[in-house]
């Protein structure tokens, strides 16, 4: 076995790796950018080397750097996690040259499986059913739309390296193929230094399947059961799980088996996943398709590992050591269910625009792993050999709840690298558990000083489609088409909040005369009764706190609740049932966050609440005459000049933020004033870039 791993990545699957290897008494190292010098998997590692500024090119995906580090450690092997170097067969071939161990899949794997293009065919080859495409690189915009027609609409063009929704563009007429491809090639080009692509079939109302799949260099494969990731925004997953609520054991051994045959056609071993694309039309569950092969740790790796008890990580290093599995298909079982939700800096009441900053406040939810659910006994499924840690279930069989990230309090979140603060896991002995426990913990998990999308992946927990599992990966462009603007509120809920902020004004009020001793009585002395108008989101309630009691609009509720005045949550029962809260006192106001959305809370005494009507409203500022810019990120292309006419519609600018390219466009006709910005600037969010008149 390994004495000394090296980790070659950033952020939560640089610490989620070290978890395991520290629990099999592997020392670890790490490497960081500028940026990651105080990072959470720095001061995990034993040891550390600085590789370069924060770009990625000149740290991360500088593969000489990364060996160097590792010789100078003295690291006998290299765990590249995802992304960055992960999938690159030169990376791989470079380790084995250095006589470092790569823990992933040989490089002829990787060739074979990192070009879409060429993977399809060995996939034909290999009796896996494919999509209808084009089935080579296309050279030119006039060739890809000739392709496009004789395929029929809609189309995907997808850039032959790329992954994790980037490089990849949906069209649905001549139009979109025009205006998208020559960008798919340059994002293509961007993040992956590969500028081809090619064209296929768009499937509609598809589900994304992926199988997970575990082999040894011996000649041993098997498949770990199936993930379900067709809640997708971009071609980007948001929420994953396992096992998958469309997927029979059928259709999950057919899948299996082809995955299988996928991987021993190209001599595969390690962890890896083959990607489907599955007719949620067809009931039989026989049309599905190869998308893809990731020859690599998945960022959904988790929900596969709480239902069958088996550190992917773990048998990585055991395989990369040359050990033989010691499991066989028959042992492979799935036991409960699993959902996993990616917590990301975007805002979603701004269109998920990427958010960067610094993490004011960072407190996830309460978790029984964080990182890695394992007990720490090793489990024996063959006599005298080593397997897999099991699942921990304390012998409840109860839900969990599982955080895997890398970041801390009062660290950043950089325009450099992936925007994912955090991977939250739950699970259940069913899915309604499991979904029920991320709601829940979704309602616990703190974040201040940027934007983020708890909101949103809270909805989509509560939402009637998802929970009766009818997903397609058109999902989020289907149920929110006008964008997002917080989950909706029933009434027993905003009743619910009237009560808590009747109570909360009330403690706050008592507290707060105790401690001037003025408009208030003694400190010996208590408050027999309170009355409150509280507004929440300009909806009036009558609330009477009265001797330890409750009534909103004189119905009595029952509140039991836990609160120190300051804190961010409040963890309250109301008649039995929990509801978490998070609670921000305002200069005037209250902000009650929970169940998917903020709401306003406004609490005073009727007397206050009847001059307030009087007051006059502030009007906020015209802005209908600017073009702001929708996040921070890089002008790379002006479209217009001073005193052109533009109409609804017409590209304005184009702006690069996390790889991407955001084209912004004119939202009604007008003429350009004045530009207030050029390619090559640096904007945050809302400065200008140009000036309408008319």
């Amino acid at each position: 076995m390994f004495k000394k791993i090296l980790v070659a990545n950033r952020g939560e699957i640089a610490c989620r790796v070290m978890r395991t290897a520290k629990r099999m008494g592997i020392a670890t190292v790490a490497v960081y950018s500028d940026a990651d010098a105080r990072s959470p998997h720095v001061e995990m590692a034993d040891e550390s080397v600085r590789l370069g500024p924060a770009q990625a090119s000149e740290s991360y995906l500088n593969a000489e750097l990364i060996l160097d580090a590792a010789k100078k450690t003295g690291a006998d092997a290299i765990h590249p996690g995802y992304g960055f170097l992960s999938e690159r067969e030169s990376f791989a071939r470079a380790c084995a040259d250095a006589g470092i161990t790569f823990i992933g899949p040989p490089p002829s794997a990787i060739a074979a499986m990192g070009d879409k293009i060429e993977s399809k065919k060995l996939a034909r080859e290999a009796g896996v059913n494919t999509v209808p495409g084009s089935g080579g690189a296309i050279e030119s915009t006039e060739e890809a739309v000739k392709i496009a027609g004789e395929i029929g609409y809609p189309v995907m063009m997808k850039a032959s390296a790329g992954g994790g929704g980037k490089g990849m563009r949906l069209a649905w007429k001549e139009q979109d193929v025009r205006e998208g491809f020559e960008a798919t090639r340059r994002e293509g080009k961007a993040s992956f230094g590969d500028d081809r692509v090619f064209i296929e079939k768009f499937i509609e109302s598809p589900r994304h399947i992926e199988i997970q799949i575990l082999g040894d260099q011996h000649g041993n494969i098997l498949y770990l059961g199936e993930r379900e990731c067709s809640i997708q925004r971009r071609h980007q997953k948001v929420v994953e799980e396992a096992p998958s609520p469309f997927v029979d054991e059928t259709m999950r051994r057919k899948m299996g088996e082809q995955a299988v045959a996928l991987a021993r056609a190209v001599g595969y071993y390690s962890a890896g996943t083959v990607e489907l694309i599955v007719s949620g039309e067809d009931p039989t569950g026989e049309s599905f398709y190869f998308l893809e092969m990731n020859t690599r740790l998945q960022v959904e790796h988790p929900v596969t590992e709480f239902v069958t008890g088996v550190d992917l990580v773990e048998q990585m290093i055991r395989v990369a050591a040359g050990e033989t599995l010691a499991m066989t298909q028959d042992d492979v079982t799935l036991t409960g269910w699993a959902i996993e939700n990616r917590v990301y800096a975007e805002d979603p009441y701004r269109g998920f625009l990427p958010s960067i900053g610094r993490l004011v406040r960072y407190r996830p939810p309460h978790a029984e792993y964080r990182q890695a659910p394992f007990a720490s006994s090793e489990v024996e499924k063959r006599s005298g050999e080593r397997v897999s840690t099991s699942l921990d279930t304390n012998g409840d069989g109860g839900t969990r709840v599982r955080v895997d990230d890398g970041v801390a309090e009062g660290g950043e979140v950089s325009m450099f690298y992936d925007p994912m603060i955090a991977k939250l896991v739950t699970c259940g002995d069913t899915r309604e558990q499991a979904i029920d426990k991320q709601i829940v913990a979704l309602d616990s998990f703190v974040i201040e000083g940027l934007g983020h999308n708890v909101d949103f992946l809270s909805a989509i927990m509560q939402h009637p489609r998802f929970r009766d599992g009818r997903l397609t990966t058109g999902f989020i462009a289907e149920e929110y088409p006008e964008g997002f603007q917080g989950a909706p509120a029933d009434a027993a809920l905003m009743t619910k909040l009237a009560a808590l902020a009747g109570v909360l004004a009330s403690i706050e009020t008592e507290r707060n005369g105790m401690i001037d001793g003025q408009l208030s009585p003694r400190p010996d002395e208590t408050l027999s009764r309170r009355d409150w108008v509280v507004s929440v989101d300009r909806q009036e309630h009558r609330v009477v706190v009265e001797n330890g009691t409750v009534s909103v609009d004189g119905e009595r509720i029952e509140v039991d609740m836990a609160w120190l005045p300051g804190e961010r949550l409040v963890e309250a029962e109301f008649g039995g049932e929990p509801l978490v809260v998070q609670v921000e006192r305002r200069r005037t106001d209250w902000r009650f966050t929970t169940r998917g959305a903020a709401h306003v809370i406004q609490v005073l005494s009727p007397r206050i609440a009847e001059l307030s009507r009087h007051m006059i409203e502030k009007v906020p500022p015209d802005l209908s005459k600017l073009l702001l810019c929708p996040m921070p990120g890089l002008v790379t292309r002006i479209d217009v000049a001073e005193g052109d006419r533009v109409e609804t519609g017409q590209p304005l600018c184009v702006v690069e933020a996390m790889k991407m390219e955001n084209v912004l466009r004119a939202e009604k006709p007008g003429t350009v004033k004045a530009l207030r910005a050029e390619p090559g600037d640096s904007l945050g969010v809302d400065d200008v870039i140009m000036e309408f008149e008319d």
